[in-house]
């Protein structure tokens, strides 16, 4: 993953507990690497490092912590780094997430090397539709659960986020049904 990714899991712990905290977790995960260069890849493992370690010292459960960090990615880091594409995503909720399967192809122009999820939509209803989660990583379902709460608070938009299939009961992919 982009050191950007990294570089906001420490922002989100400085923000939230503190520059002795983020020491602590960055001890605690192994990672060697003193400043991260967001235009940078990075091994995966240094991302997931850090989110365990992170869990560990907040005694946050992992899961909750990946949600917190993709409502993060959202409010602070997409609006900051993304501003433009973000507000060109849609008017609202249910625009911006059909408008997501084209989000990556246009970082993809920002960062060349990166190997991003695919996201597909369907069942459109007046409220609500599936959207299918397809990653060669694994383990990352709560972020993307973060993210679409986090595309919530954005709008101003009540959401309800059931899965429907997972990657952890034998599907090939994740599907949420997201309602407003």
């Amino acid at each position: 993953m982009y050191g950007l990714v990294n570089k906001a899991i420490e922002d989100l712990v400085i923000e939230n507990f503190g520059r002795e905290k983020w020491e602590a977790v960055k001890k605690k995960s192994g990672v060697k690497v003193d400043f991260f260069v967001s235009n940078e890849p990075y091994e995966d493992n240094i991302t997931y490092q850090l989110a365990l370690a992170v869990a560990d010292e907040t005694d946050i459960h992992i899961d909750k912590v990946m949600n917190i960090f993709g409502e993060y990615w959202v409010l602070k880091t997409g609006k900051e780094k993304y501003g433009g594409l973000m507000q060109a995503g849609g008017n609202n909720l249910k625009e911006f997430i059909i408008n997501l399967p084209n989000f990556h192809n246009r970082i993809l122009l920002i960062y060349p090397k990166l190997q991003p999820p695919e996201f597909k939509v369907d069942c459109i209803e007046n409220n609500s539709l599936h959207l299918h989660y397809i990653s060669q990583r694994e383990g990352l379902q709560e972020f993307v659960r973060g993210l679409i709460n986090g595309l919530g608070k954005m709008y101003k938009t009540e959401v309800t986020i059931e899965m429907i299939q997972s990657r952890s009961t034998g599907a090939d992919h994740e599907i949420f049904k997201i309602s407003w």
